[in-house]
């Protein structure tokens, strides 16, 4: 099964309605070879059919995530979006030039480990961005 289809059974069975316009936000993402912010979403979708607003983008957006079926994170400045699927990530972002690199999602887990053992709170390290600058920009300060 498609991984859009399964999103929209997701979402029909948590009780929501899937209509057109949902679908087709729903199959921009599910499609996508990488993050989209909103307004890719929303041009993407508009390209499909002019019936998509920007509105109906962002609520669709927040569901899927409130619904944990999608994440959100801020990419210097940027909210972007990607399905779960895309499984848990690092992005570390200069804050400089704005270049983004993948890291490996378990050098969080000793962070992870620690926070969970001193505040009894358990962090949600499925997409996060980290500020600081690359090596490029280090070397030009240098």
């Amino acid at each position: 099964m498609a991984h859009c289809h399964t999103l929209l059974q997701a979402l029909r069975a948590q009780g929501h309605r899937i209509t057109p316009q949902r679908t087709v936000i729903l199959e921009v993402i599910a499609h996508a070879e990488r993050h989209l912010s909103a307004e890719e979403v929303f041009e993407l979708a508009q390209a499909r059919t002019p019936a998509v607003n920007i509105a109906t983008v962002y609520r669709t957006l927040d569901l899927l995530v409130e619904r944990g079926l999608a994440s959100r994170a801020d990419l210097c400045g940027k909210m972007v979006y990607t399905t779960m699927r895309h499984g848990p990530h690092i992005h570390l972002v200069c804050r400089l030039c704005g270049q983004v690199t993948d890291a490996d999602h378990h050098l969080l887990l000793p962070l992870s480990q620690e926070i969970q053992a001193h505040y009894h709170f358990t962090p949600d390290l499925q997409h996060i961005s980290m500020l600081g600058v690359c090596a490029a920009c280090q070397s030009e300060a240098g």
